[in-house]
């Protein structure tokens, strides 16, 4: 009988990756300011008008800024000593933001999962798709925020499926009321990685 040979993975240790955090969160916001903020007069979703729009789509789908946006998630919600075991958002802005964090998390364990604006009414009638936040504690995560209302759809509809909400979670908050809206809605720490100050931007 051969002599069983090791595989390359099990002749050496893979060591997890570390990252600079501080680097990340620059990195991130200079790919924000060159790829997402769009100048121009535009209608919110909530209704409001402003001079620029941050199209965050742009960074959570993008290949050096994604994962990126998922380190610096986790780093916010890590430093704020926030506990979970799930992430997710309403759908679609959130989507990218929840598989970046899932993915940052490495061997944590951590899933993702996203929230319909509402219930479907076919198929397993559910709002929140994926794995089972029943009794779990999760997280609540957002591209962006102006008035919160996003993410209080999401929240509602975590809650309804009986996930446990630890916080909610934001890579841009635009200091428009969603941090007050949130906390007196929802009761969870509103947590943000920027606001538009820290990208040089005013309304």
């Amino acid at each position: 009988m051969q002599p069983r040979v090791a595989t390359c993975y099990e002749q050496r240790k893979i060591e997890p990756m570390t990252h600079d955090l501080d680097a990340d969160r620059a990195r991130l916001a200079e790919l924000i300011r060159e790829l997402a903020v769009v100048h121009g007069k535009v209608t919110l979703s909530s209704g409001k008008e402003a001079d620029y729009y941050i199209d965050l789509r742009r960074i959570t789908l993008h290949h050096e800024a994604a994962p990126l946006v998922g380190r610096v998630m986790l780093g916010l919600l890590d430093d704020a000593g926030i506990e979970f075991e799930a992430a997710g958002g309403l759908t679609m802005g959130a989507d990218p933001v929840a598989t970046a964090v899932m993915h940052a998390a490495g061997d944590r364990n951590i899933d993702a999962f996203v929230v319909r604006k509402e219930q479907k009414t076919h198929g397993m009638s559910r709002q929140v798709e994926g794995p089972s936040v029943v009794g779990r504690k999760v997280v609540i995560l957002e591209d962006t925020s102006t008035t919160g209302g996003s993410a209080l759809t999401a929240v509602d509809g975590v809650r309804k499926a009986g996930g446990d909400i630890q916080a909610v979670a934001v890579i841009v908050d635009r200091d428009t009321g969603a941090a007050e809206h949130v906390a007196a809605e929802a009761g969870v720490p509103y947590l943000y990685a920027f606001t538009k100050n820290d990208l040089g931007l005013t309304d």
